[in-house]
């Protein structure tokens, strides 16, 4: 392959990621907001944090990325549940 495919290639797989990432942060914003609003280590809390992983998942398997992306994802989703949480506090008011 010539040296210029393989930059594209290459570049497709960042972008793949990338996307892959901002998914995982969107779908957790509403997630974190619902979560915002429970009371903390109840059922509906561990719900609100944990319900995006296995989709999370699926499309990291999907992608074609090995386990070694897993923090990456995750990290994304702790980003979603932060970002949502931080929308909850400001439109209620305490942050």
């Amino acid at each position: 392959m010539p040296l210029h495919e393989a930059y594209y290639v290459r570049m497709s797989g960042v972008l793949l990621l990338a996307g892959l990432i901002l998914v995982a942060v969107a779908i957790n914003i509403p997630f974190g907001y619902l979560r915002q609003g429970s009371e903390k280590f109840t059922f509906a809390w561990y719900f609100y944090v944990h319900i995006s992983i296995p989709l999370i998942i699926y499309l990291r398997i999907k992608a074609g990325f090995s386990w070694k992306f897993i923090p990456l994802t995750l990290g994304g989703a702790v980003l979603g549940q932060l970002i949502g949480g931080k929308i909850r506090r400001r439109r209620d008011g305490h942050g």
